[in-house]
């Protein structure tokens, strides 16, 4: 396993340069470049920090993607396993981010998250662009039923072409919105050995320990636990313990 590690970080490094731009403020774009130049300079504590800061105020792909290297090359899989999901759901076209989930689940011996095949028809695009893709496709179908009576336009078939594509878009857009309201109940467990306990008590009996990295699915909270399941067990973790890939 350590080989494999040691090879999947060397991959990943290769992986990381030239640093992706980053649209930001002003004091997040000054971090990343702080950042960007602590990790050149091996300096991979430093650089998760600056990264980790520059997250939290403005979150971009380009950025969470670059956190992610820094928190693998600190030897932290969740944390890292967790920017990059975080960062494939704002852009899911980056073949560097996907390529460095892959290799670092392979590394850490994890599966990847087995979604619903409408969750992965919400991968095709970013989960924003199907709610104005809704939008615009019903809206639009609206306004060519309805102008040409309002306007007193005489109807052409163009009219009801573009009434039935407007609508059959907005169907099809239907099971993908869905994709990514239950995909945004994914998470990341971010700790080695997590306990994941029986009942959301300190002092409950602890059913497994979960890996840093491994991919679970929300389903309910209570106080500062939340339910969850992953592929092999379902139980409470801390709250804290647990990072939603669609952010807080």
């Amino acid at each position: 396993m350590s080989s494999n590690r040691s090879f999947a970080q060397l991959l990943l490094l290769s992986l990381y340069l030239p640093l992706p731009a980053v649209a930001a403020s002003a004091p997040a774009e000054d971090l990343f470049k702080q950042g960007s130049q602590a990790y050149i300079a091996g300096g991979f504590e430093q650089s998760a920090l600056l990264f980790r800061e520059a997250a939290a105020s403005a979150p971009a792909s380009g950025l969470l993607h670059n956190l992610g290297n820094a928190e693998w090359q600190c030897g932290r899989a969740g944390p890292a396993i967790f920017a990059w999901e975080r960062a494939q759901w704002l852009d899911p076209f980056d073949p560097n981010t996907r390529a460095n989930l892959r290799l670092a689940r392979k590394a850490a011996q994890l599966e990847a998250p087995d979604l619903a095949w409408y969750e992965i028809c919400s991968t095709w695009l970013p989960v924003n662009a199907w709610a104005w893709l809704a939008c615009l496709s019903f809206w639009l179908a609206v306004a060519m039923v309805m102008l040409p009576g309002l306007r007193r336009w005489r109807k052409a078939d163009w009219h009801q072409g573009l009434a039935a594509g407007g609508f059959a878009i907005f169907l099809l857009t239907i099971p993908a919105l869905a994709g990514v309201h239950s995909r945004s109940k994914l998470g990341i467990i971010l700790a080695k050995e997590t306990a994941l306990r029986l009942t959301p008590t300190h002092e409950a009996q602890i059913l497994t320990r979960l890996p840093g990295g491994e991919t679970a699915r929300l389903e309910r909270e209570r106080g500062p636990y939340l339910y969850i399941r992953t592929s092999a067990a379902a139980g409470w973790v801390e709250r804290a313990q647990l990072g939603l890939i669609a952010g807080s």
